[in-house]
């Protein structure tokens, strides 16, 4: 199975990249950076809250329906003429879900790692969010995924081995004190001073048991 970073290097990465680069007017150099860092990141917040029955039950049911991979079908439509409002909305509800009201503080640790406008990092996260999600959903009906167990290995199959500056990113981003909570560490890496407030928790669940 490829992992997330074999897809950025595939012909459909490529097609991603130039429509998320044309929709931004960043370079595909820099796009393609930026979604590298930002892909695994969502992907270990997805892993890390798909260990609990409910945040994989949830995760299960989307990649089932909505999000069934169907948005990769035809790429070139999606990014002729720009986005769709649609798409730019789901991809704010994903973002908004996973991240509460961290998701600025996401948006600036990506940015002081890439050197790209938070501006522009939202807009990125939000079209790529729906493709990531439709990613995964592809790939879960390709492997037949029907249990938790099943949908464990395959996030852990889709992160593949990073980079180890992503690794470094993920780590930060995702649980650096091994609380379980990626907001609380987002939001420590980019914030001095702010105190613990609840994690992750069944932020994903919740949104995942929407259709």
């Amino acid at each position: 199975m490829s992992g997330i970073l074999d897809l950025l290097n595939s012909d459909l990465g490529k097609q991603i990249i130039g429509g998320v680069s044309s929709e931004t007017g960043q370079s595909e150099g820099k796009t393609a950076d930026v979604l590298s860092m930002a892909l695994p990141v969502l992907m270990g917040a997805m892993k890390k809250n798909a260990a609990s029955p409910q945040g994989a039950e949830g995760l299960m049911g989307a990649l089932s329906g909505k999000h069934d991979g169907s948005i990769l079908d035809n790429l070139g439509g999606l990014f002729s003429g720009g986005v769709d409002k649609s798409v730019m909305d789901d991809g704010a509800g994903i973002l908004g879900h996973v991240l509460g009201n961290r998701q600025a503080s996401v948006e600036s640790a990506l940015s002081q790692k890439s050197g790209m406008d938070t501006g522009t990092i939202a807009q990125i996260l939000k079209v790529a969010a729906p493709i990531l999600m439709g990613y995964l959903g592809r790939q879960s009906r390709q492997s037949n995924v029907n249990n938790a167990g099943g949908l464990g290995s395959l996030l852990g199959s889709v992160m593949g081995n990073q980079p180890k500056q992503n690794q470094s990113l993920i780590e930060s981003l995702i649980d650096a004190d091994g609380d379980g909570s990626i907001i609380d560490d987002v939001a420590g890496m980019v914030m001095s001073g702010g105190k613990k407030k609840s994690g992750l928790g069944g932020l994903l669940g919740g949104l995942f048991g929407k259709k």
